[in-house]
């Protein structure tokens, strides 16, 4: 029986020619399979059909749209995954649906190999082979780019000579990855870091300094999840989709950064993602009222190890499932609306509102209906600084 191998496919020409190319490079069939993470563009039946045209003994598609949503969006903004800070882990938190789907079309298919579109210079390399090697450890890994040496150039000649229905060959400035979480973008002149974006790095978001009036949203969360934009009921796709159309008017979640990639380079990048940043901005502000102090400080470090961990390709690690169990169990009163406004690039929080708050007006207040007894500061703060006090003593008599 020939070999068979199942290649991660976008319908660009890299992947286009990839289909051919790895035909003669290994003598195997080449199973198509794409997977619908709301990256838009064109139909996906439309890229079925290249795939098949191009050479594809088979070929596979995926609406995966609202499984991404619900299944790996949700657990990111439940952990508000910024990495730096500033990332939402647009690419990284998709790769993990796209490996599921590529093993199971491995496994259905009889393939012995499974091969994606990445170089060796970027990240996805590693989260397509690690989620891969998890997922399916009879199967093998290739990246034509990489392992075959299949250059642009090389592709665009491939094309040609083989007649291959390529929409176009004309080189895009930029390297461009978008799902429904958001889009990255890098390559091109921005790989010199003294470069500002230009208008044409942008496509979800509106120019932020020329805003139209000031939208302003009520979300509404169930432990974590948003499931109501101004009292209507979303789902999490729904949910994501509508913050992108709405933030994305108003210029929010643009984000230029250097960032430290998991090979060890640091690499430009612009994010665009209103939607995710928006409902992290709202998951954020509610958690502040409905999380104990101690809980939150230490969902902060969870969160951060949990961003990384998705970042560096471990999606399917043993750690990343105990560290999603810690935040789930924190997810439990993450319940209530948050009111924000959003206008010129800023999503910014007006309102709370939860059954489960922890905010006690009568505590909180200064006014008259004060329950908080002041009184019993002077001794907690006595206590609170006693040992360091006592150790500043110890320091004033040893002349240190």
């Amino acid at each position: 029986m020939t070999d068979r191998v199942v290649l991660a496919y976008s319908g660009g020409l890299d992947t286009s020619v990839a289909i051919g190319w790895i035909g003669e490079a290994t003598g195997a069939e080449v199973i198509a399979v794409a997977v619908d993470v709301g990256q838009g563009g064109e139909d996906l039946e439309t890229v079925r059909q290249r795939a098949l045209d191009c050479g594809a003994v088979e070929a596979y598609v995926a609406d995966a749209r609202e499984e991404f949503a619900a299944g790996y969006c949700m657990p990111a903004l439940q952990a508000n995954a910024l990495y730096m800070d500033a990332y939402p882990l647009v690419s990284a938190v998709s790769r993990p649906v796209i490996v599921k789907h590529l093993v199971a079309a491995a496994q259905q298919f009889g393939a012995t190999t499974v091969a994606h579109g990445c170089t060796g210079k970027g990240n996805d390399q590693v989260r397509f082979e690690v989620g891969i090697q998890t997922l399916g450890p009879d199967l093998q890994c290739i990246a034509p780019v990489r392992d075959l040496a299949l250059t642009r150039e090389k592709a665009i000649a491939y094309a040609e000579a083989n007649g291959l229905p390529i929409i176009t060959t004309k080189k895009n400035p930029f390297s461009i990855d978008q799902n429904v979480w958001g889009r990255a973008v890098e390559t091109g002149y921005l790989e010199d870091i003294w470069n500002g974006p230009t208008k044409d790095v942008y496509d979800y978001t509106d120019d932020p300094g020329f805003p139209p009036a000031a939208d302003e949203v009520v979300i509404t969360f169930e432990q974590g999840v948003p499931t109501a934009i101004d009292g209507q009921a979303v789902t999490p796709l729904e949910a994501i989709q509508i913050m992108n159309q709405r933030a994305g008017a108003q210029g929010v979640g643009r984000i230029d950064i250097v960032e430290d990639r998991l090979v060890g380079i640091k690499s430009r990048e612009i994010y665009e993602a209103p939607g995710a940043m928006a409902l992290i901005a709202a998951h954020r502000e509610l958690e502040n009222v409905t999380l104990e102090r101690e809980q939150a400080r230490f969902k902060k470090t969870v969160g951060q190890r949990w961003t990384e961990l998705v970042y560096d390709g471990q999606w399917f690690s043993p750690l990343k499932k105990s560290l999603d169990a810690f935040i789930a169990d924190t997810q439990q009163m993450v319940s209530g609306d948050i009111r924000m406004q959003l206008h010129g690039g800023k999503a910014t929080v007006t309102g709370r509102r939860s059954e489960t708050s922890l905010y006690d007006f009568n505590l909180a207040t200064y006014d008259e209906g004060d329950s908080f007894d002041q009184s019993q500061a002077k001794g907690f703060i006595e206590l609170f600084g006693m040992s360091s006090k006592v150790a500043s003593a110890r320091d004033q008599r040893l002349g240190l």
